[in-house]
């Protein structure tokens, strides 16, 4: 499940909250890329943090928390940080017709912070940068830098509350549908070759177990998060096993129906499960 907007949050939230260390942030940042670099895009943004404009340049990892810490004002007791994990018709938690938000539906994850009442609030959106004279054999590119670009929000939009509790019990009855469409896609491949789809969801769900949460997160919320990155999984790796001589059959569609809004509760699992480790580093 894990993201940069996710890591950055969490981490950067827990250092306001005064329940974690700068160079933790810079711990879980590391992670993701081993540069970072933030910039204004536009005056507003800039004068709430402090970026310069409208000369545009690039500011290392400290001045990527010197904004936040900006941007967030003085502490409440609750968290300013919000997160969203916005795709094409659920943009829930974003500014409508900005362009925030739709280079945060671009990227597919994004960063609110509320800088309290009366205060212009500011969004921040990540994207990668590729080394791609340093491919790899199979011809992907190597990560070499994470740039976040802050972009003013007049109108924080009231954040969507999304119960834990029942982000739980949705996850329950998804793990079953994933596991059964699954089974109905290995069913009708019958003696065609594919490889061991739990293997593969293994190996999908590992590449997120690097990332860790603060201390201070409920067990419930790790729980969520680690049930939401399993059913991800399983959507994942179906979408890859299916062979294209299947695509059209019915059981394959039938499994297709059963995961597709799958993603939906698996997004809003994870939102709940990142709320409520946000506000666990203010109690």
């Amino acid at each position: 499940m894990w993201c940069p907007s996710v890591s950055l949050s969490v981490w950067a939230n827990a250092w306001l909250a005064g329940a974690a260390a700068p160079d933790d942030v810079l711990d879980a940042l590391s992670q993701w890329a081993p540069k970072h670099s933030v910039t204004a895009y536009d005056a507003v943004a800039a004068g709430r943090t402090g970026l310069p404009w409208p000369d545009v340049n690039h500011f290392g990892t400290m001045s990527l928390l010197q904004t936040l810490r900006s941007a967030a004002e003085k502490p409440t007791g609750t968290p300013a940080i919000s997160v969203a994990l916005p795709v094409p018709g659920d943009v829930r938690g974003l500014p409508a017709g900005t362009q925030f938000q739709r280079d945060a539906i671009t990227a597919g994850e994004a960063i609110i912070v509320d800088g309290g009442p009366g205060a212009t609030g500011v969004g921040l959106v990540p994207d990668f940068e590729f080394d791609e004279s340093d491919a790899y054999d199979d011809g992907e590119a190597e990560v070499c830098a994470l740039n976040w670009t802050v972009y003013s929000v007049p109108d924080v939009p009231i954040q969507e509350h999304v119960d834990l509790g029942e982000a739980e019990f949705a996850l329950r009855s998804a793990v079953r549908s994933a596991a059964d469409a699954l089974g109905a896609l290995r069913a009708e491949a019958g003696g065609m070759d594919l490889a061991d789809p739990r293997k593969l969801v293994q190996q999908v769900m590992e590449s997120s177990r690097r990332h860790r949460a603060p201390d201070h997160a409920p067990s419930r919320a790790l729980r969520v998060l680690e049930n939401a990155a399993h059913i991800d999984a399983i959507v994942t790796v179906s979408s890859g096993l299916m062979p294209i001589g299947l695509q059209s059959s019915s059981e394959a569609q039938i499994a297709n129906d059963a995961l597709r809004p799958l993603s939906g509760v698996v997004r809003s699992a994870r939102l709940a499960a990142v709320n409520a480790i946000l506000y666990s580093a203010w109690r």
